[in-house]
């Protein structure tokens, strides 16, 4: 059996900065929630929850106060909810990811210069909302060809073009080349991250010359399911799961090479399981 896992699979940087933020305050902070689920692993957040960290989704919940400490999401928010937090006087961790911190601020910029803001990526995902909230005039969210032509946009609008960090980048590069070839009037910003763009490639290499691609990551998970739609394109027998026990490796017997990646919020031992259980079993 050859086992190939791709290099760039588990947690990254932003991932890996919000986690530890939430592991430094625990057992110092009387009251310690995260706004959200701080990543996209139920397995992750499961375990904060055991260790007294609490999820709230509405600031209406928390009572106000310095002894209440709020660690903001790897997604970031908006900026209306960042105020209200600030109004609260709670003690605020942002652990935002830098890269989705960087897309803030080109969307506040921009839109204060008059530019019409438009963000390639999945709308109603948490990562797109808060950068819809640091526009100062309404958003446009895209994720096809489709959505394009239902924009309101004149020719003569000057356009600001950014993505959710965790987007397909090939998709992104195709839907800016159709504003081009449309005559708009664009300037360009690809935030789609190093680390996403990376793991995409290497998964899509590994994938097209494997029997089976086994991809894991959170249910919620953007980029995990991104890289499940690359995978898929290259290998038929592409599957997707959360932990060990969603694997279901038997239907493709014989196989004489797996691969495996992961989403960039999938911890390690799981990973590390779903590589040893293939390696023993198969």
């Amino acid at each position: 059996m050859d086992i190939i896992l791709a290099k760039s699979a588990g947690f990254c940087f932003g991932v890996q900065k919000a986690v530890d933020k939430v592991n430094e305050k625990i057992g110092t902070e009387k009251k310690l929630s995260t706004y959200g689920p701080i990543i996209h692993n139920e397995q992750v957040v499961d375990e904060f929850k055991k260790q007294g960290v609490k999820v709230v989704n509405d600031l209406s919940l928390l009572d106000s106060g310095n002894e209440n400490c709020v660690v903001i999401r790897s997604h970031g928010i908006d900026r209306d909810t960042q105020m209200q937090m600030e109004d609260m006087n709670l003690k605020i961790v942002d652990a935002t990811c830098p890269f989705v911190k960087r897309i803030h601020r080109i969307v506040e910029k921009d839109s204060a210069e008059g530019k019409k803001i438009v963000i390639i990526g999945n709308p109603g995902h948490p990562e797109v909302e808060g950068i819809k909230g640091w526009s100062v005039t309404n958003a446009n969210v895209i994720e096809t060809e489709e959505d394009i032509d239902k924009l309101s946009l004149s020719i003569e609008d000057k356009i600001s073009i950014v993505s959710q960090t965790t987007f397909n980048h090939k998709k992104f590069k195709d839907l800016v080349e159709i504003f081009e070839k449309k005559g708009y009037d664009i300037s360009v910003a690809n935030t789609i991250c190093n680390a996403t763009e990376e793991r995409q490639t290497e998964a899509r290499e590994i994938a097209s010359k494997v029997d089976v691609m086994i991809v894991i990551g959170g249910a919620h998970s953007s980029n995990s399911q991104k890289l499940y739609e690359i995978c898929k394109e290259e290998c038929e027998n592409t599957i997707f799961i959360q932990t060990l026990e969603d694997l279901k490796l038997e239907q493709f017997v014989p196989f004489n090479r797996v691969g495996i990646t992961a989403g960039a919020s999938t911890p390690n031992n799981i990973i590390e399981e779903v590589q040893n259980y293939v390696r023993i079993n198969f």
